[in-house]
């Protein structure tokens, strides 16, 4: 899941249910948003007619890419973007595995998960470097839990094959928990906080919106996630897309483009950004822009083409989870990542 601003969105349930529920629905073309900005499309978009080019993007939460591309005046690319809202990264990778998306945006969790049932359709091409914060546990407001250690027998939900289900993992094994200790219970985000508040779960583990939300309703944290995930969040795309010129010079001018806007969010644009962001999700103005400060503070966005460190990173969670017993036999995680656009991706993060 990639949390762009640490996916911290939310201002009640209902502005969490309503972003989600759309799993994939709610698009918006960005082809002819604002005025093209002089000297921020890349060489291989300017050597290409892209005007025929659609690219099918995902995301997790809310439209946080387009606003913050808003933001910086970059959404006017040559070619359409059709942006897609989903729960999590797992559900954009079942998406772009059966063909409805072209590009996948989630965290180092969902890939491997996906590698693991079929052989993926798709490659990592690229990774967004973004913050580790509002990745927590929480426990129910009279659940009486207030560590770790107690949720042995407790009913504990989870956001199945996302960064939740590691973090959850890593924090029982610090506690000297098993997983078998717990009664997981798999549940979307916003099933998790509808549970937190009936009772029907003593703790949640999950991220961004629903965090806030239960945090709201008195629940308190118990455990981050915060020290344990890596920051690296991948982009997939589509083994069609990375064999298409038109397609991926568009990819790659897209990336180039997010990486600028938050260079330029960061240089005195927080409060236009924080603006959107409480209008899509209902909270103060005031706590989205202290939320956004705080989680460019701990990791500053940043697009990046990827390497041996975070092939390495995420090897070490697919080795967890054929620990855990979760995933048939061992993931060889560089056999989805491809180099393919690393050469383009490059040069154009260099100019951007």
């Amino acid at each position: 899941m990639p949390r762009f601003r640490s996916a911290a969105l939310a201002g009640s349930l209902l502005a969490v249910v309503l972003p989600l529920t759309a799993c994939g629905s709610s698009d918006s073309d960005t082809g002819s948003a604002a005025p093209k900005p002089s000297g921020t499309v890349s060489a291989a978009a300017q050597s290409a007619d892209l005007s025929s080019v659609t690219l099918r993007v995902g995301q997790t939460g809310w439209a946080q890419l387009p606003a913050v591309l808003k933001v910086a005046g970059l959404d006017n690319t040559p070619y359409k973007v059709k942006w897609s809202v989903f729960p999590g990264g797992d559900k954009q990778i079942q998406a772009l595995q059966a063909g409805a998306l072209d590009v996948a945006s989630s965290s180092d969790i969902p890939p491997v998960f996906a590698a693991a049932a079929t052989t993926p359709k798709w490659k990592v091409v690229g990774i967004q470097r973004t913050n580790t914060l509002l990745q927590n546990v929480v426990a129910g407001k009279k659940s009486g839990i207030t560590t770790i250690a107690q949720l042995k027998g407790k009913k504990v939900g989870y956001v199945q094959a996302t960064t939740a289900h590691y973090f959850l993992y890593k924090l029982l094994q610090a506690a000297g928990l098993k997983w078998t200790d717990i009664h997981a219970v798999p549940l979307t985000p916003q099933d998790g906080v509808a549970a937190l508040s009936s009772g029907s779960i003593d703790a949640l583990a999950s991220y961004g919106n629903s965090i806030i939300t239960t945090q709201q309703q008195g629940a308190k944290v118990i455990g981050s996630g915060q020290d344990i995930l890596s920051g690296n969040f991948p982009y997939e795309a589509s083994d069609q897309l990375i064999a298409d010129a038109d397609r991926s010079a568009a990819l790659v001018d897209l990336l180039a483009r997010v990486n600028k806007a938050f260079t330029v969010l960061r240089d005195g644009h927080e409060a236009d950004y924080a603006e959107l962001t409480a209008a899509a999700t209902h909270e103060p103005e005031s706590v989205a822009l202290a939320q956004i400060q705080a989680d460019e503070q701990q990791i500053p966005s940043e697009v990046q083409v990827g390497g041996p460190d975070q092939i390495a990173k995420e090897q070490d969670v697919a080795d967890t989870f054929s620990q855990l017993g979760i995933l048939p036999g061992t993931v060889d995680v560089s056999s989805y990542w491809s180099d393919a656009l690393t050469a383009r991706l490059t040069t154009a993060l260099a100019g951007s």
